[in-house]
C-alpha cells in the first residue's frame, strides 16, 4: 500500500504558501498546487484533497512528492506540459511524435475505425494531451471525414469542357440555366413547440418530430441574373420534368436560345423530354459528368434554401411547405446574385488526375 508522503512545513514555507494562496495574481495552476500542499500539511489524505478541489487523485500525488522532494521551489517552477514528458531529452521526444504520427496515418486501433487522443496515448505510453499538440502541430483530425466519388465517365473532359465554357464565356443572345430538382423535401412537425433565443441560452427544438409527406422542387438557376425559376411538385417523373422546362421556356424571350445544364437523370433523358427538347429548335441540353453534382451551381442554391428555410422549419403539412418554398424563392429573386465559376478545366482536371493517381497507388 503506498503512503502519501508526509508534509510539514517551516515557518517561512507556512508563510510564504499563505501569502500565495489569497493572492490574486498568480496563476491557476499555482494556486491549486499551493492548496494541495497546504491542505497535505494539514494531515488530508490525496483522496479527500482531490474530492475537495476536483483535481484528479495522480495529480494531487505528483504536486505533494514534487513538494516534499523540492520544496517550494519546485511547485513554483513550470514544467513542460505533457506529464512525464519533462524528463525526456528532445531527440526522445521527436521519435515519439514521428511514430504519433506514422501510427495515425497508417495503422488503425482493434478495436475502432480510428485513433481517439486516449487510445493513442496508451497505445504510446503518452498523455493524451501530448498526443493532443502532435495532431494539432501536423494538422491530423482523425476524428473526421471527408466524402468524395470520382467520376467514371468516359466522356467526363468533354463534358467538363462544355459545362465550364457555359459558365465562363457563355453565348450571345441566349440564357444558361442549372437545372436540378431537390426531390423528397419532407414536411416535418415537431411534437412539441420549441424555446425561442433568448440571452444565454440558443433556441430548442425537440429531436422527433411528425412526417406529413414530401415534396419535390425543381429549380433553374439563371447564370447571368442569378434568379431562379421554381415550382414544387408532388411527383417526381418526367411528366413533371417535361412541364416545368416549358414553364423555363415561357420565361425566356423568343428571340434568344435556351441552354440548360443538368445532371443524367434518367427523367431528363426521357423520350417525351427529349422530342419537346428537338421540336424547339432553341433549347440545348447539356449533361454533366456521372458523379460530378459538384459542376451543376443550382446545388448552391439548394443548400442555402436547406440552410434557411427547411433544416429549422416546421411544416403542419406539405402545402404549407411549398408556400414556405414559395414565399422563400420570391424573396431570393427581390435581389438575386449571380453565382462566380472561378475554377479553369486545367485546374479541374489536375485535381482529379491527382485523386485518380492516389486511389490507384491504394490499389
Amino acid at each position: 500500500m503506498r503512503i502519501a508522503a508526509a508534509i510539514e512545513l517551516s515557518e517561512e514555507e507556512g508563510k510564504k504558501l499563505n501569502r500565495l494562496s489569497s493572492s490574486r495574481t498568480i496563476s491557476v495552476g499555482l494556486h491549486q498546487r499551493v492548496r494541495i500542499v497546504l491542505m497535505s500539511a494539514e494531515g488530508k489524505t490525496n483522496k479527500e484533497i482531490s474530492a475537495e478541489l476536483g483535481l484528479s487523485q495522480p495529480t494531487v500525488s505528483l504536486w505533494r512528492n514534487r513538494f516534499a522532494e523540492e520544496r517550494i521551489e519546485g511547485i513554483e517552477k513550470e514544467r513542460p506540459r505533457g506529464g512525464n514528458h519533462g524528463g525526456r531529452n528532445s531527440e526522445e521526444q521527436q521519435m515519439l511524435r514521428t511514430r504519433i504520427i506514422e501510427a495515425t496515418t497508417q495503422t488503425t486501433p482493434s478495436d475502432a475505425t480510428h485513433w481517439s487522443c486516449r487510445s493513442m496515448a496508451r497505445a504510446m505510453g503518452t498523455t493524451h494531451s501530448f498526443v493532443n499538440r502532435v495532431w494539432r502541430a501536423n494538422g491530423l483530425k482523425p476524428h473526421l471525414i471527408k466524402t468524395f466519388k470520382l467520376s467514371n465517365d468516359p466522356k467526363f473532359e468533354e463534358k467538363l469542357v462544355d459545362v465550364v465554357g457555359l459558365y465562363v464565356h457563355p453565348p450571345e443572345n441566349a440564357v444558361v440555366f442549372s437545372f436540378d430538382e431537390k426531390s423528397s423535401i419532407q414536411a416535418l412537425d415537431r411534437t412539441q413547440p420549441g424555446l425561442p433565443l433568448k440571452k444565454d441560452r440558443s433556441g430548442t427544438m425537440t429531436h422527433d418530430y411528425k412526417r406529413h409527406g414530401t415534396t419535390s422542387l425543381f429549380a433553374a438557376l439563371n447564370i447571368a441574373s442569378g434568379e431562379v425559376v421554381g415550382k414544387s411538385y408532388r411527383k417526381h417523373r418526367h411528366q413533371e420534368v417535361l412541364k416545368f422546362f416549358k414553364g423555363v421556356e415561357k420565361t425566356v424571350d423568343k428571340g434568344l436560345e435556351i441552354h440548360i445544364i443538368l445532371d443524367n437523370y434518367s427523367t431528363h433523358k426521357h423520350k417525351d423530354v427529349l422530342e419537346w427538347i428537338e421540336s424547339k429548335k432553341r433549347i440545348y441540353l447539356h449533361f454533366i459528368p456521372t458523379s460530378s453534382s459538384w459542376l451543376n451551381l443550382v446545388e448552391r442554391f439548394f443548400s442555402t434554401l436547406t440552410e434557411k428555410q427547411i433544416r429549422r422549419g416546421v411544416f403542419t403539412s406539405v402545402a404549407h411547405l411549398e408556400k414556405s418554398i414559395k414565399n422563400y424563392l420570391d424573396t431570393y429573386n427581390e435581389n438575386p446574385r449571380p453565382l462566380v465559376w472561378t475554377k479553369s478545366v486545367k485546374e479541374i482536371t489536375e485535381k482529379v488526375g491527382r485523386g485518380r493517381r492516389a486511389l490507384a497507388e491504394q490499389n
